[in-house]
C-alpha cells in the first residue's frame, strides 16, 4: 500500500508525518497552511494517485480541519478514482472544532479536540499497526508527549517546555526553501525533531536542545565536513540543491540565461554564490509572495536595465529590486516561472 499523506506545517503537523513515517518510510508527504493551499494540495495528491501505478493507496490526512464542500469533494473524488480501478482508504486525523460539521457527516473524518492531531495519528497507528509500537524508542514516545503538550498548550505538564523549545526549532527551520524543495525542507524538520529525542531524557532537555539548535541545524547543512556560519552553509546548500534543479528553474532575457526563484528569504550570498559556481548563468531572480523581487548579476547582464523594464524598478548593474504589483500570490513554481516569463518576453 502507498502512502499519501497530507499535513499542517507547524510541529504538530509534522509530528503526525514523523509517526506516518516509520511504517511508510518511501511514502509521498505534503504539507499545507489552510485556504488555498490545502485545496492545490489535495488536487495534487489526487493526481499523483490517479496517474500512479500504484492500486492500493492510503490517503491521510492531519492536523488539518476541512469544510462541508471540501470535504464533499474529496469524497466524490475518492469515489471517482475507485469506480476507476484504485483502492482508496481515505482518513481524516484532526483536533480543530471548526471542522465539526464535517466530522459529523463523514466516517472518514475522525475529530477528538482533546488531543493534539500528532497524539492522535500517533495512537491510531498503535492501534491499526502491529510492526508501529516495537519502532517507537521511550525517547520517541515522550516526544509525541511534548508535542502534545505544546499543541493544546497544557503548561503544567512535564514536557510542555521541551515542546515549547521544539516548536521554536520548527518553526525556525527555514534554511532550506519549501516552495522550491518541499521534500528536503520537510526531512530538514523531522531531522531535527529526531535529534531532538536524545536531549528529552536528560536533565534540563529543554535548556540543553536549546543551546545546541543552532549546531544542530549547521551539521545537517554542512556538505564538506568545513565548518562555516550558517548564512553560508546554507547559500552552499542551497546552491547544491539548485544544481541538481536549474534546468528546471532556467529563464531567459533575450540572449541571456538567467535562474529564477520563489520566495528565498535572501539572496545576496546564495545567488553571489551559485552565479559564481555556474559562470553560464548571467542573472538571478527572485519573486516572493508578495511580489517584491531581488536580481542578481556577475557582469556580464545590467539588471537595473531589466529591472527598470520589468516593473519600473532599479538599482545598481549586479544588485537591483522590483516590484510587480500586479503579481497573484501562489503555491505553484510553475505559475510563477509563466509569469516572468512573459515580463521577460515584452522586453524590448
Amino acid at each position: 500500500m502507498k502512502l499519501f499523506h497530507m499535513s499542517h506545517t507547524d510541529l504538530d503537523g509534522y509530528g503526525c508525518q514523523l509517526i506516518s513515517k516509520k511504517i511508510y518510510p518511501n511514502g509521498n508527504f505534503y504539507n499545507a497552511n489552510y485556504g488555498v493551499e490545502v485545496k492545490s494540495t489535495i488536487k495534487t495528491i489526487l493526481k499523483e494517485i490517479e496517474e500512479s501505478s500504484q492500486i492500493d493507496i492510503f490517503f491521510l490526512i492531519s492536523d488539518l480541519n476541512l469544510t462541508v464542500d471540501e470535504s464533499k469533494n474529496l469524497t466524490k473524488s475518492i469515489e471517482n478514482l475507485n469506480k476507476n480501478g484504485k483502492n482508496i482508504k481515505l482518513q481524516l486525523l484532526d483536533h480543530h472544532i471548526t471542522g465539526e460539521p464535517s466530522a459529523l457527516k463523514y466516517e472518514w473524518y475522525f475529530l477528538d479536540t482533546k488531543r493534539s492531531a500528532t497524539k492522535i495519528v500517533f495512537d491510531y497507528f498503535m492501534e491499526n499497526y502491529e510492526s508501529f509500537p516495537p519502532l517507537c524508542t521511550p525517547e520517541f514516545k515522550l516526544l509525541i508527549e511534548a508535542i502534545d503538550d505544546v499543541d493544546i498548550w497544557c503548561e503544567f505538564d512535564p514536557y510542555f517546555e521541551f515542546g515549547k523549545v521544539a516548536m521554536r526549532i520548527v518553526t525556525n527551520a527555514n534554511e532550506i526553501n519549501a516552495t522550491l524543495f518541499p521534500d528536503e525542507n520537510r526531512d530538514f524538520r523531522h531531522h531535527l525533531l529526531l535529534k531532538a529525542c536524545e536531549y528529552i531524557t536528560k536533565e534540563n532537555g529543554h535548556i540543553l536542545l536549546d543551546d545546541d539548535a543552532h549546531h544542530l541545524k549547521k551539521e545537517y547543512l554542512i556538505l564538506d565536513g568545513k565548518n562555516n556560519t550558517i548564512d553560508n552553509l546554507s547559500a552552499k546548500y542551497l546552491v547544491y540543491l539548485l544544481e541538481h534543479k536549474k534546468d528546471d528553474l532556467t529563464v531567459y532575457y533575450k540572449e541571456h540565461k538567467g535562474l529564477l526563484t520563489y520566495n528565498l528569504f535572501s539572496i545576496s550570498i546564495s545567488a553571489n554564490t551559485f552565479l559564481k559556481e555556474n559562470p553560464d548563468f548571467d542573472f538571478f531572480i527572485n519573486i516572493n509572495k508578495r511580489g517584491n523581487a531581488g536580481f542578481r548579476a556577475a557582469g556580464n547582464v545590467d539588471v537595473s536595465l531589466m529591472a527598470q523594464k520589468l516593473a519600473n524598478g532599479g538599482g545598481h548593474p549586479n544588485a537591483s529590486g522590483a516590484y510587480f504589483d500586479d503579481f497573484k500570490e501562489t503555491i505553484d513554481y510553475q505559475a510563477v516561472k509563466r509569469y516572468i516569463n512573459q515580463k521577460l518576453s515584452q522586453i524590448d
